[in-house]
């Protein structure tokens, strides 16, 4: 009897715990096909609702050097992120928090380098985590 109390007991805390912990959620936010070379680009977030709390972006096809990122918020505000990050085709960026979290986003520009004169364009993907 004792034991199936502690693990009534034990059930009812994992239930109440587990209720306030949600796993994080990524959203595609956008992708560019940006240009070889040193450049800027950004991506308008459009067609989404919701406050993030973080930001990712995937490359694919040529490897990019993210340098800078500037994001927008629908306040008008602007968070500027030293990124300086070297991300393969194929990979991706860190995760990166957004200060004071949860809010929403207009657009994010981007400050990269890529090399290479032939073949496709590398395509930067933006996702963002909510919460």
């Amino acid at each position: 009897m004792k034991k199936v109390s502690i693990l009534t007991t034990g059930f009812f805390l994992l239930m109440i715990f587990s209720a306030f912990v949600r796993p994080a959620h990524w959203e595609y936010l956008g992708a560019r096909k940006i240009n070889l070379d040193y450049d800027r680009d950004q991506i308008y977030i459009t067609g989404t609702e919701g406050r993030f709390t973080a930001l990712k972006i995937k490359v694919m096809h040529r490897p990019v050097t993210l340098y800078d990122m500037k994001v927008h918020y629908g306040n008008g505000s602007v968070q500027d992120i030293k990124v300086r990050v070297h991300v393969p085709a194929g990979g991706e960026s860190r995760v990166i928090d957004l200060a004071a979290g949860n809010r929403v986003i207009e657009k994010v520009v981007f400050r990269y380098e890529t090399k290479g004169s032939h073949g496709k364009r590398a395509k930067i993907l933006l996702f963002g985590r909510h919460y």
